[in-house]
């Protein structure tokens, strides 16, 4: 098996690829050159450069906000009745867009996996999902222990997990249980009555009245954590044998950070969250040999480099395991990559008009949500259950619910395009195939589109006879002389649409045909 040590081996497009695939939800056709000719170090680089964090979302059409005019934004202002549902369309359309119009950058695939980490949902004040969603984009490559801590007083997470209702008069142990079984520790195999290796129930209620006192304030315009000394426990906690009769002794407001460092003392945390690390962007199975050569030298860099997390997940990124052929095109995509993925690749350009902008990422985002992944919307505490339920894990995805639905989403963005209309006027968001078609390096050669197109979809090469099926679908009966004859009459007269129409039809074709190949579903 590859090791965790640095790759060395040959840079190539198919290399290349499989880093982009891992770590964003596409890359324009016409910038892959470009990242081609930076090498793997320029490349890694260029994806862990930092990124702007987007303007927050404003008021796109509702009008009925007495605080908030059509234009500005609504995440400083507490909303009124009525008000919850147009901010929370804008706060999914909001990461939708920013999502696909993200320059190339690790940032919002780590900003999905510490959503999936850190969960919060159930939520009807769209402030809460700001903040804490701009908190993880900022956070995205930064230190876990400090995450840890920031989430754990985090508005939005007090009111998911039931923070704001741990006090030292009724102690609420959700947040308490799921900071070591769903955060940090991991929950381990049962050791007896009420131990699970990592820690214990007691250790559980003990950490509970460590957390009390906290709330979250909402009738400001930002909402914000709060503690409030009378509802903090200040007995001394004595945990178990799991933290060493470890005793916590009272430090008001500051207690909390003291619990958590407590936590990342042990060796299980860096461990655990390497695993999800390897899980996110390299292969959903660990084995044996994973966890000896690959998960315990990255936790023991997290350990050392006080739980830095841009540097382990650097270093896992340009490794020789993650390059070696054996877990390229081996996880399923996700419902967020599978829809993001075209409009990205294909350089997809939204409408001026915010109000029909509004109505195409709306469209976006519910494609997502029906193929069971709707951002804000995790089932449970746990994330997406494709992420952690054995066996199936990433198969999980395809369903007899899900796959009827991404053929839709295929036959529709590959097909027709978004609609909506505006005062019967149908505005259609659409690839522009003959576009496309022109920034290939031979468009007039029928083989060469198809390779080019088969290389920039798919993670690994096809079969000969899936080649031959595909080439029948592109050609449709057409000679590779009678292609080059269409596309150059189409360049002589470039204005001439029906030149155009038999090239597009072709295209459309081909790439519907392949979007709904088993292929297509991987990355």
């Amino acid at each position: 098996m590859a090791s965790f040590s640095k790759y060395s081996g040959p840079w190539t497009k198919e290399t290349m690829g499989h880093l982009l695939r891992r770590t964003t939800f596409g890359v324009p056709y016409k910038e892959l050159n470009n990242a081609y000719s930076l090498g793997m170090d320029g490349l890694i680089a260029k994806l862990f450069a930092p990124v702007s964090l987007p303007s927050p979302p404003i008021n796109i059409n509702f009008d009925a906000d007495p605080n908030v005019p059509i234009g500005k934004t609504w995440v400083d202002t507490i909303p009124t009745t009525g008000t919850n549902g147009y901010r929370l369309t804008s706060i999914r359309t909001w990461t939708i867009e920013h999502i696909i119009t993200n320059p190339i950058s690790i940032q919002e695939k780590m900003t999905l996996f510490w959503h999936n980490h850190f969960v919060i949902a159930d939520n009807n004040d769209a402030r809460m999902y700001y903040y804490y969603i701009q908190m993880l984009r900022q956070n995205a490559l930064g230190n876990f222990k400090q995450l840890t801590k920031d989430i754990t007083i985090d508005p939005g997470m007090l009111n998911y997990l039931n923070g704001r209702e741990n006090t030292n008069t009724a102690p609420n142990e959700n947040y308490a249980r799921e900071l070591m079984e769903l955060f940090t520790l991991g929950k381990g195999d049962i050791a007896g009555p009420g131990d699970y290796t990592t820690f214990t129930e007691l250790d559980v209620k003990e950490l509970a009245k460590a957390l009390t006192g906290w709330s979250d304030v909402r009738n400001e315009g930002v909402p914000r954590a709060q503690f409030r000394v009378g509802r903090h426990d200040a007995s001394t906690k004595k945990l178990s044998h799991r933290f060493n009769n470890t005793e916590i002794t009272n430090a008001g407001e500051n207690e909390y950070k003291n619990v958590i460092d407590l936590i990342f003392e042990r060796n299980e945390v860096a461990a655990f969250i390497s695993r999800k690390f390897y899980k996110w962007f390299v292969s959903p199975t660990i084995t044996s040999e994973v966890e000896t050569d690959i998960i315990t030298p990255m936790a023991n860099m997290l350990r050392q480099g006080n739980y830095e997390v841009g540097p382990v997940v650097k270093a896992l990124l340009s490794s020789e395991h993650f390059y070696d052929e054996c877990v390229r095109g081996t996880i399923i995509k996700n419902p967020m990559d599978f829809v993001i993925n075209p409009f990205v690749n294909f350089s997809l350009i939204f409408n001026t008009d915010p109000n029909i902008k509004l109505r195409h990422l709306s469209t976006i985002y519910g494609f997502s949500a029906t193929l069971q992944m709707g951002y804000f919307q995790a089932p449970n505490v746990a994330g997406w259950s494709p992420f952690y339920q054995e066996p199936s894990l990433d198969a999980l995805w395809l369903n007899s619910s899900t796959l009827p639905g991404r053929k839709t989403v295929v036959d529709t963005i590959f097909g027709p395009g978004i609609n909506t209309t505006v005062n019967n006027v149908q505005y259609r968001m659409k690839i522009d195939y003959i576009k496309y078609l022109d920034g290939l390096p031979k468009p007039d050669d029928l083989d060469a589109v198809l390779n080019e197109t088969i290389a920039f979809v798919f993670c690994n090469n096809v079969a000969a006879n899936q080649l031959a099926v595909l080439k029948g679908v592109l050609s449709n009966n057409w000679t590779s002389a009678q292609w080059k004859t269409a596309y150059d009459a189409y360049k002589a007269n470039p204005t001439n649409e029906a030149l155009k129409t038999p090239l597009i039809t072709r295209l459309t074709s081909l790439l519907v045909y392949m979007h709904r190949m088993p292929e297509a579903q991987l990355s």
